[in-house]
């Protein structure tokens, strides 16, 4: 039974053991069961108490894509070649090669605007350009209701971990007051690593001084959740505000 129960395989056990993991996270809830009868009996009562193992004390949110649209994403970047009538194929060509410096915090805005649009003349201006990639922001407001309802309870450490460029990432916090929401960021373009490395989570661990089984990752892409998971974080792949609100709850977190 131990190894079944080690191995997150609860299911496979039969009653009237004493022991039922529920195991939406594995291991992280133990049921004891009490049978005041028999299960064939009219009168068999179950009763669970419901011990918590692991607690979750910190959570660490993505931001594009979860309480803010993505920043620069190919959706806004085939914009901007519209609006701007950039040649895409060319500007989606050195996109792709300097966006992961940009992201990182290797290069500033302006060097990667001189390598994918300014490299030749234009009948635009850098600010105007600038302008349009932050005005692609927008919040969204039914879970950053979500987060701001967690922050209020003041029960847990909450921060970011988010890809994002360093303009852009200021510009975020600022116009969306996010510094109200988290208490740090770790975001690429400060630590230098990008999800879904594990390097970025790791940094979070140890600046915070937390155990990766007390953490909870809320993300939109399922590739980002994967190292998390393999550290041992408990992990949500937000998909809707109402799924939001009921993958907290089943962490148990008050929200």
């Amino acid at each position: 039974m131990r190894c079944l129960v080690e191995r997150g395989e609860a299911n496979l056990l039969q009653p009237p053991l004493a022991l039922v993991l529920g195991y939406g996270s594995p291991c992280r809830l133990l049921f004891v069961a009490l049978f005041e009868a028999p299960p064939a009996s009219k009168n068999f009562q179950l009763l669970l108490r419901k011990v918590d193992l692991i607690v979750i004390t910190t959570l660490f949110w993505d931001i594009g894509g979860v309480i803010l649209t993505n920043g620069w994403d190919h959706e806004s970047r085939l914009e901007a070649a519209k609006t701007f009538c950039l040649d895409w194929d060319e500007f989606r060509e050195r996109h792709d090669l300097t966006f992961p410096a940009f992201d990182a915090g290797q290069i500033s805005l302006d060097q990667y605007l001189e390598s994918t649009v300014f490299y030749r003349p234009r009948d635009f201006s850098r600010e105007e350009f600038t302008a349009f990639m932050f005005a692609q922001s927008k919040e969204y407001s039914g879970s950053r209701a979500i987060l701001d309802a967690v922050v209020q309870t003041k029960k847990y450490f909450v921060g970011a971990i988010n890809n994002e460029p360093l303009e852009l990432n200021q510009y975020r916090i600022e116009a969306f007051n996010l510094r109200k929401s988290f208490q740090v960021f770790f975001s690429s373009c400060y630590v230098h690593s990008r999800k879904p490395e594990e390097g970025i989570f790791k940094i979070a661990l140890a600046v915070t001084q937390r155990q990766p089984e007390e953490c909870a990752f809320v993300d939109d892409r399922p590739l980002n959740l994967e190292s998390p998971r393999r550290l041992g974080f408990s992990v949500i792949h937000y998909q809707s505000p109402e799924q939001l609100r009921t993958d907290l709850r089943n962490l148990q977190v008050e929200v």
